[in-house]
């Protein structure tokens, strides 16, 4: 009875058409062979399954070939045959791994490649996982890698190319394989199913292409024993149970409780996975993936480069639409401090539980930068958002500011823009300003944040900072952040304007300053040095030594607004 072929063997690559995902390398390999251009050394680098050993094989047939050097190796020729099982003279692969000492490589490589080739054309040597030699093999190799016999060409393959010495690399042609995307790898299992004659729900595929993390030799051994376990019929909770994942709807689910601040649907989407028997840091790490896919769709839109369906880009922007990059970037920040310690964790469960509560208590917070921008908006007499959920409206997320559109995307009309330069929006150009200046100048950001608009008329745009922040105004005036700022200004408003910085004081604080009692003058007799410096000292603190802070109306409005609470008072 003939021995049973594996399906990563069976469907292993004999053409270079027929690797996947890799045509980046394919294509330049095959105008090297057509142009006769070949070097005398590569180096294949990627992770594993991804067609490194592949890819030298295909090319020492090419290379090997009774009608080569070819493109198209015939894969019926006697040099073809043997290459492919393994069994050429002139096709020396052995793994470095086993072969670290400097002995060994003196023994099958220099000492070999002053020979001809025996029925071929070139000799090649496969040496893979290359990054295991010893550092004495390295040196003893240089000399014959820098020049070879005309007839010998090397190609080393490797998953750690960081330990590969700066020697040899200068004397290699380096290709880097990429993960093969999930969508490539459903295709592939689809094409091998059908002609195993096994039916696999489409579901199934993508939790294999899921499981395997861009492998396809993974990909083509999971199928394989899926086949074993199930028959001619397999389904995605087969694959689920042999991978220990949790399906693609249960990862939204959670992840729609996070942002809806849902702990107990969160926690019970939890206690399911974990009773049935799922593995929690895979879990996590799944659960990172989709915010980060979020936050992608959110920040750059559907064109980045997702490996996801159609169906799954389409929730995925429908779900961003409702939630803020900061909110995401929280989440994100709590999962990942989370994944390292979860690995060492005796009581997972319980370390991933803290972590979902962590990342809900995450979304609810506000970054400094919000909260000076809304303080800064509450100074110049911008109305604040209604409060409730979280700090900023909604749950979860910050309400945006109204955003006037660009001039070059639509330039107000006469009377428009007429109210606009009568500063009649100044508000509302100033949280634009803000907003695109901050995208654009993220470091600028915390000194804007510090100044208030003052006045517009039409044609100067004075920004304000009090005196204990006019440090910020030598900051922005540098070049850089002028033109950034003068460039938003002209967007919001349609023409040029100047762009001006004051020193001014907030009116409502002077207004409490002025409001607030002297202190007693000093006897004319007292008069001199030492009396002109108690006159111009602050009043008194009241009893206690602590200034009360707690009847400011801006600071009672930031309270209600954050819903925070005053812990300690300093002076």
């Amino acid at each position: 009875m003939a021995q049973y072929q594996v399906l990563a063997r069976k469907w292993r690559p004999r053409q270079f058409d027929d690797v996947i995902g890799q045509e980046h390398i394919t294509q330049t390999l095959v105008n090297a062979i057509k142009n006769k251009r070949l070097a005398h050394a590569y180096l294949l680098v990627g992770p594993r399954g991804t067609g490194k050993t592949t890819t030298a094989r295909i090319l020492a047939k090419a290379l090997n070939c009774e009608k080569g050097p070819t493109a198209t190796p015939c894969d019926k020729c006697a040099n073809c045959k043997e290459i492919a099982d393994g069994s050429s003279f002139n096709v020396m692969e052995f793994d470095a791994a086993s072969n670290t000492q400097v002995e060994k490589v003196r023994e099958l490589i220099i000492e070999n490649v002053k020979y001809a080739p025996t029925g071929g054309k070139y000799k090649v040597y496969i040496v893979d996982e290359v990054h295991m030699l010893s550092n004495s093999s390295f040196n003893a190799l240089l000399k014959t890698l820098e020049e070879p016999p005309e007839h010998v060409i090397f190609i080393f393959a490797t998953t750690e190319v960081a330990k590969l010495p700066p020697t040899i690399l200068s004397r290699c042609q380096r290709f880097d394989l990429r993960r093969i995307a999930s969508k490539l790898i459903v295709e592939h299992l689809a094409k091998i199913a059908k002609t195993e004659k096994v039916q696999v729900d489409e579901e199934a595929l993508r939790a294999i292409a899921r499981g395997c993390e861009g492998c396809m030799r993974d990909a083509q051994s999971t199928l394989d024993q899926l086949i074993g376990f199930c028959g001619n019929k397999i389904g995605e909770d087969d694959v689920l149970l042999m991978f220990g994942l949790a399906a693609q709807k249960q990862i939204v689910e959670m992840s729609s409780a996070i942002l809806a601040g849902d702990a107990n649907a969160a926690l019970k989407q939890l206690n399911l996975l974990s009773d049935g028997g799922k593995d929690l840091t895979r879990l996590l790490t799944e659960l990172m993936e989709r915010f980060r896919n979020l936050l992608i769709v959110k920040v750059a839109g559907q064109g980045a480069g997702l490996d996801v369906t159609d169906t799954e880009a389409a929730e995925l922007k429908e779900t961003a639409a409702a939630v803020d990059a900061d909110t995401l970037l929280r989440i994100l920040d709590v999962l990942g401090g989370a994944e390292g310690r979860l690995r060492y964790s005796a009581a997972r469960k319980i370390y991933l539980e803290v972590a979902l509560m962590k990342a809900i208590k995450a979304r609810e917070a506000a970054g400094i930068d919000a909260v000076l921008q809304k303080l800064n908006a509450m100074r110049g007499g911008a109305s604040p958002p209604p409060s409730g959920g979280s700090a900023f409206g909604a749950p979860g997320r910050v309400a945006e500011p109204p955003t006037p559109k660009p001039a070059a995307a639509s330039k107000p009309d006469g009377p428009a823009r007429q109210r606009m330069e009568e500063g009649g929006q100044l508000p509302e150009i100033w949280a634009y300003v803000h907003e695109r200046f901050g995208e654009a100048a993220p470091l600028g950001r915390s000194y804007l944040n510090q100044g208030r608009p003052l006045s517009f008329d039409g044609q100067t745009f004075v920004i304000g900072f009090d005196p204990e922040f006019k440090a910020a105004i030598e900051f922005l005036n540098a070049p850089r952040y002028r033109t950034v700022l003068q460039t938003k200004l002209r967007e919001a408003i349609g023409h040029d304007v100047t762009l001006k910085f004051d020193v001014a004081e907030d009116p409502g604080l002077a207004e409490k300053k002025t409001a607030a009692p002297a202190a007693p003058s000093a006897p004319a007799s007292n008069a001199g040095p030492a009396a002109s410096r108690r006159e111009a000292a602050p009043p008194p603190p009241p009893p206690g030594g602590k200034t009360d802070i707690r009847n400011d109306p801006l600071i009672k409005k930031a309270l209600e607004i954050f819903r925070g609470h005053i812990v300690e008072v300093r002076v």
